[in-house]
């Protein structure tokens, strides 16, 4: 099968001044790949020096069999950042009834669909994409959900009426708005100002055993992380998605700098009803790995890995996860961007020994050379790194 098909944009919808709407249909006439809610789409775009890989969150309820819907942020290279290579082609380039290369979905942080315990949905700006899917499928179940968005105003809040569509008596609706404008005001388009802290969520959350999931900008997730545990969130009922060095978002140091809490906002705010009907690419990381193959007799507590070029040889721990983490707590600084095995930034020569992919590569390396981002040892390994 083929790692990507042609899909043509059947629909482009603008959802807010930076945020629009894609949806894809297969050219192929086959059926959809099926998806967990939080998964994401790699698309092929086109780059300066040929095609590059860019990963977008399917938006959409997994039940939907005509297309997919990502719904994607336009970065525009504010305070000297350069500009989204893939957000701004789709958005200033790419019309309905062009077509797109699309691999399938992956992605591992999913939706529990087996737990019946109630569920906090908790996103910042244009992290509730994922979350959206999950509202989703989460309203053809009979389990509780409590769906808590914060962005900076209503120009820039995506998917509003598609969230309240779905509130009922057990699924419920807050908006947080950092800098409200007198039209989001007038038109009571959320629940607080401010950012969201402890006092928020005590008032808006009754006591329970949540599933809680986070989606949003490093700072926002760190800070609402440490906000779940210290209201006594179980660790393990805590998921999100979180790119960058292998960390733990409990070691993330939240900004300090003085905000406005929601709780704090006037009683006008705090009361209005007009919705009090009321509601990264992987999981959480260091979850233990799954055992793996290894040579007859050794095993993985006692295979060693060797950087060669580095001088180092460490024993592998599986509590790493992966071989790319296992580098960083070693030290060392290899090369990476996705670390889901898609666009190949971290692969490197494979000296002597073999590895077990946990997560199968969108398009695996040559013999002699290793995606480290989503393969663990079968025993002790040599690596040029």
């Amino acid at each position: 099968m083929a790692a990507f098909r042609e899909f043509a944009v059947v629909d482009k919808v603008i959802e807010s001044e930076i945020i629009t709407s894609f949806y894809l249909a297969p050219r192929d006439g086959q059926a959809l790949w099926e998806f967990q809610p939080g998964q994401y789409l790699t698309l092929r775009v086109p780059g300066p020096d040929g095609p590059v890989l860019k990963t977008y969150s399917l938006s959409n309820a997994p039940s939907e069999t005509r297309h997919y819907r990502i719904t994607v942020k336009r970065e525009a290279g504010i305070n000297g950042a350069p500009e989204g290579l893939g957000s701004c082609w789709l958005h200033d380039r790419v019309a309905p009834g062009d077509s797109i290369e699309v691999a399938a979905p992956r992605g591992s942080f999913v939706l529990d669909e087996t737990s019946p315990r109630p569920v906090l949905l908790l996103s910042g700006g244009v992290g509730l994409t994922p979350m959206v899917a999950m509202l989703q499928r989460l309203a053809e179940t009979e389990r509780e959900v409590y769906f808590l968005h914060a962005c900076e105003n209503g120009r820039v809040h995506a998917l509003r009426d598609e969230v309240l569509a779905l509130v009922s008596d057990r699924i419920h609706a807050r908006f947080i708005y950092r800098s409200p404008s007198d039209a989001d005001r007038s038109a009571a388009l959320f629940d607080a100002e401010g950012v969201i802290d402890k006092t928020f969520l005590r008032q808006h959350l009754p006591i329970g055993d949540y599933e809680a999931y986070i989606c949003g900008p490093t700072p926002f997730m760190a800070a609402m992380y440490q906000l779940l545990q210290e209201l006594g969130v179980a660790e393990d009922r805590i998921a999100y998605e979180f790119f960058g060095k292998a960390t733990s978002l409990k070691t993330r140091n939240v900004a300090t700098a003085p905000q406005t809490a929601a709780s704090a906002a006037t009683a006008a705010i705090r009361s209005l009803t007009h919705i009090t009907n009321p509601d990264a690419w992987a999981s959480e990381e260091g979850e233990p790995a799954e055992s793996g193959t290894v040579a007859a007799g050794q095993s993985l507590s006692t295979a060693q890995v060797e950087f060669r070029a580095s001088g180092a040889t460490v024993a592998w721990d599986a509590a790493q996860g992966s071989l790319l983490q296992l580098a960083e707590n070693a030290g060392l600084e290899p090369a990476f961007t996705c670390r889901a095995g898609i666009c190949n930034a971290c692969k490197c020569r494979l000296i002597t020994g073999e590895v077990d992919y946990f997560e199968e590569p969108l398009e695996m390396p040559q013999p002699g050379e290793v995606l480290i981002c989503c393969s663990r040892p079968k025993g002790t390994v040599v690596l040029d790194l």
